[in-house]
């Protein structure tokens, strides 16, 4: 990559990211999945619907079928057929009307269904008590999906009501992106695994559970190779290890330009490094590259530099390896509920809570929540991530004025 190299020598995260997403559709590959499997994977192709929804006008309610033009008399009408869900009923007998259940065929010559409710039955027949109009409490065929209509676009990635749709038209299985094996490793010394004594200037490795979970979020199968020692060997090792196995690598630490940072010099030594320092606050020292057939992220040690670049450039980058046409994550435009001095030459990215308007305040209750920061905003305090409802974007050198609108990133269920 010909990176176009701003901001001190550091390259702006648009710009990144759009390298990603550009140069990882190339490893989009294909599988066949039913419905039952098919949950967060992301469409190659358009669906369209191979039959109308409901396939006939059925009733949306337990009554009585008749046509419209018997309207409410002091006579009852004789009962001609009973209706269950599932069967298929014979024209209506003119000036009779049919027992009919939810979901039920609606037979030929009937226009309309009248609630249970709003009826008498005896052994006479069933006395209507309210005016009939045509079509009421009659789902009628197609009303919810005309066959041949675009159900799903390619590369839009299937929810839960996604499935009960292709369900409903009758699709049994679809091809989506195969979703592609992570291997993840950490670094450092100094790291041990929780439920281990901690010996002087030791400390646990959290960031692997964060990544592991939003990687499983994804639905991705994720191999957990352990931690490596801060040594070149151990680390090269660690490396093709990991590309053996895994279409992914993703690491935690190593990456900045320290006497102890061997991931970036390893994997230039056995790949090739496409991206590294990035304008971006925090988590400057992320990485990109290939090694063998795989595609390497290097994230870096601080853990909220690594969920920040987790979830703003590797979790886009790995929806884009499956296929999917929307990656990053949703954008609202919120005022900001603070002033800051001008930012410096990377992009910063806040950890903010929403502060909705009361009626104490004087604020309109329809007015817009105001992002307010976090007061601790260090990349090694993980636990504002906890407290925080979003990422709020603070463009290079740029004052805030209490009011001025910002790209806010809400977390929503993605974290």
């Amino acid at each position: 990559m010909k990176a176009d190299i701003t901001a001190g020598g550091l390259i702006p995260v648009e710009q990144a990211l759009e390298h990603l997403l550009s140069t990882l559709v190339d490893k989009v590959s294909a599988q066949t999945v039913t419905l039952q499997h098919a949950d967060g994977r992301v469409l190659l192709d358009d669906v369209y619907a191979a039959c109308d929804v409901p396939p006939c006008d059925n009733s949306a309610m337990d009554g009585y079928a008749l046509n419209s033009r018997l309207q409410q008399t002091d006579q009852p009408f004789s009962v001609s057929a009973r209706i269950p869900a599932g069967t298929a009923p014979g024209a209506l007998i003119p000036g009779t009307v049919a027992r009919i259940f939810t979901g039920a065929p609606v037979p030929e010559g009937a226009d309309a269904v009248i609630m249970q409710e709003n009826c008498e039955a005896s052994s006479a027949g069933v006395l209507i008590r309210q005016a009939v109009v045509a079509g009421e409490n009659i789902r009628k065929q197609g009303a919810d999906v005309r066959a041949g209509s675009l159900l799903f676009s390619a590369g839009h990635r299937l929810r839960p009501a996604d499935l009960g749709v292709l369900a409903a038209t009758g699709v049994a299985s679809v091809r989506v992106g195969k979703q592609p094996v992570v291997a993840l490793f950490s670094t450092g010394n100094e790291l041990v695994e929780p439920g281990q004594a901690l010996a002087p200037g030791q400390i646990y490795n959290s960031n692997i559970f964060v990544v592991r979970a939003l990687l499983q979020r994804l639905g991705l199968q994720v191999i957990d190779l352990g931690i490596v020692g801060d040594t070149r060997a151990a680390t090269e090792q660690m490396l093709l290890k990991a590309a053996g196995l895994a279409d992914c690598i993703i690491s935690t630490g190593g990456v900045s330009a320290g006497e102890e940072d061997h991931v970036r010099a390893a994997l230039q030594h056995l790949g090739e490094l496409e991206l590294w320092r990035l304008a971006l606050k925090p988590g400057k020292p992320f990485a990109f590259g290939r090694l063998h057939n795989s595609v390497f992220f290097g994230l870096p040690g601080n853990p909220v530099s690594a969920f920040v670049t987790l979830l703003i450039l590797v979790r886009p980058a790995l929806l884009a390896m499956m296929g999917a046409r929307e990656c990053s994550l949703p954008e609202i435009p919120l005022p900001a509920g603070f002033d800051a001095p001008a930012s410096g030459a990377r992009q910063e990215y806040l950890r903010v809570t929403l502060m909705r308007p009361s009626q104490e305040s004087g604020i309109h209750a329809s007015a817009l929540p105001m992002l307010i920061p976090l007061r601790d905003q260090s990349s090694g305090v993980l636990s504002s991530v906890v407290y925080a409802d979003g990422l709020a974007i603070v463009p290079p050198f740029t004052a805030i004025s209490s009011g001025q609108l910002l790209r806010f990133l809400p977390f929503g269920d993605i974290v």
